[in-house]
């Protein structure tokens, strides 16, 4: 997801003043013995929609294993959609609801280790969507033609605003089914492959999609209207061929073939960087949707309205992001980051955004060179607040601040400049992705990953930026040692004990120097008589001050 219009084990979070969290946040965000006590290995998920009613009617098969012997347990579904009943093995199942929680009673106890599957249905007006996708639901929209054209959107508000599931972020499903019926008029697109198509009597259409990796549950979609496709083939470095799939309004075809050229050759960045695209056996889709953007999984919504940049707009400022389109570049790279390597609760959402945010500067490099993708997220720094810690509190369901997207690339754009080694910077990325292919991760284990990999404790440096929302300060002082020397005086001042990250700067011969600043004032001799201190160019997010003599 991208989040520029929104005013947006390494220490405790600590609340903004005024916010607090109901027990509906904490049933949502929290990992109860009645949700842990079973796993969901596989959905199949079945509804109708009736887009003139702005109505679902379906039912979802909840294939599960008992992690602990249990007798209830927990499901969700939002509070304005009806439950009609809940079967197990043939018998009606008692429940209770209390808010979009839902409580299921079994007959008899359910050991760990045993299997089942248990039946939801339900129906009735789903949640309308006020500002998807950030605001999400249903997005009952009418296209250019006046014709029906829906889309879904729920990352944050839950799934569950639509079917009944287990709707938690470390909970995935190893795969599932979503069989969608539409009328007949209509093409409906969901995740995964499409295996079946059937018309039926009533003039409505059912189509059947196989997802066959784990997937977030906020990633299930489904994507309704007048729908023609065109496709193409990517080729991997070792000879794979990977189908790409288009799904646009009728009368967008010649503009959609134009603006989504752009995706093979980005691909090509991202298997560079990244390996190859994690769900190669669903293939890759995208669609049209009557929002702007979203990386459901294996069926990206596209709604940028066919323009470069964000709708036009170039968020870091400095041209570099208006020779791409923002939405397929980002949201793409969510398969990567979020879809494949995925956290565990909300509150850590910066393992998804930040590091998808950071790949658009990669993409940058890889198209355009080095040069242009430092400036490129550098000049993101216009769009960080620093109101905020961009980790937000655990198990209420809440995400952080808004700056996991900008000020989350350039924490590792630095932390990059301050590894000055590529070649171990980007086998670092490499094996994220590749250790934590298609699994949950949290903050504590991913940056015990970083510092292993590195060779180094980063553990204070990463403490800073996501948790408190200033910028470590960089204050120095000048003062002149004869005709052609300077004293630097230099140290961080930081909410973190321990801060000591060493930067370069820039002589006035031109020449890079580290330093390796402390809570402690140092002085150390510059061999030139500088007037300021020059950073390594687009190098580094914090702030440089000129303190007082």
């Amino acid at each position: 997801m991208w989040g520029w219009v929104l005013v947006l084990g390494l220490g405790t979070f600590t609340p903004l003043k005024g916010q607090t969290y109901t027990r509906q946040d904490s049933l949502r965000g929290t990992l109860s013995s009645l949700r842990s006590c079973y796993d969901v290995y596989y959905y199949d998920l079945a509804l109708r929609v009736e887009p003139d009613r702005q109505f679902i009617k379906g039912q979802n098969s909840i294939y599960f294993e008992a992690k602990a012997d249990f007798t209830r347990l927990q499901i969700d579904l939002f509070a304005n959609l009806e439950i009609l009943n809940i079967v197990f093995e043939g018998r009606t199942l008692s429940f209770s609801r209390e808010g979009n929680a839902t409580f299921v009673d079994f007959p008899q106890t359910i050991p760990k280790g045993q299997r089942g599957t248990f039946v939801v249905y339900y129906l009735g007006k789903p949640r309308v969507a006020v500002d998807a996708p950030w605001d999400g639901g249903f997005s009952w929209a009418k296209d250019q033609k006046g014709r029906p054209w829906v889309g879904v959107s729920c990352e944050g508000l839950g799934a569950s605003v639509w079917w009944p599931n287990k709707d938690h972020l470390s909970e995935e499903p190893d795969s599932m089914r979503i069989a969608c019926e539409v009328p007949s008029a209509l093409r409906c697109i969901a995740n995964g492959r499409l295996v079946k198509e059937e018309k039926l009597a009533d003039n409505f259409t059912r189509y059947d999609w196989r997802v066959g990796y784990p997937i977030n549950n906020y990633n299930v979609t489904l994507n309704i209207g007048h729908y023609v496709q065109f496709s193409e083939v990517y080729v991997a470095q070792d000879g794979d061929s990977l189908a790409l799939d288009y799904y646009v309004l009728d009368y967008n075809l010649e503009k959609a073939r134009k603006q989504f050229a752009q995706t093979s050759p980005m691909l090509a960045c991202y298997e560079k960087y990244f390996g190859k695209y994690p769900f190669w056996n669903d293939g890759f889709g995208m669609v049209e949707t009557p929002y702007l953007g979203m990386e459901h999984q294996g069926a990206i919504a596209y709604g940028n309205q066919y323009k470069n940049g964000y709708l036009g707009y170039d968020l870091s400022g400095t041209g570099i992001g208006l020779r791409f389109d923002y939405i397929i570049i980002h949201e793409v790279g969510h398969e990567y980051w979020g879809n494949s390597v995925s956290c565990q609760d909300h509150a850590e959402l910066w393992i998804h955004e930040s590091f998808c945010t950071y790949t658009e500067s990669l993409y940058a490099e890889c198209m355009y060179g080095q040069a242009d993708a430092f400036r490129y997220v550098m000049g993101l720094s216009s769009n960080v607040r620093n109101q905020a810690p961009i980790v937000g509190p655990l198990e209420v369901n809440s995400e952080g601040s808004g700056d996991m997207y900008a000020k989350g690339a350039l924490m590792l754009h630095t932390l990059r400049n301050v590894v000055n080694d590529d070649e171990k910077w980007f086998s670092l990325l490499k094996g994220i992705t590749t250790d934590f292919k298609l699994k949950n991760t949290n903050t504590k284990e991913l940056i015990a990953y970083i510092n292993q990999k590195l060779g180094q404790d980063y553990g204070y440096f990463f403490k800073q930026y996501l948790y408190y929302p200033r910028l470590p300060v960089l204050e120095y002082r000048l003062s002149p040692k004869g005709k052609d020397k300077t004293w630097l005086e230099h140290r961080w001042q930081a909410d973190v004990p321990g801060f000591a990250l060493p930067v370069q700067i820039q002589t006035k011969n031109g020449e890079l120097e580290w330093i390796y600043p402390t809570a402690k004032w140092q002085k150390i001799e510059l061999p030139a008589s500088d007037s300021k201190l020059i950073l390594k160019p687009n190098a580094y997010y914090f702030e440089l001050k000129l303190a007082q003599p």
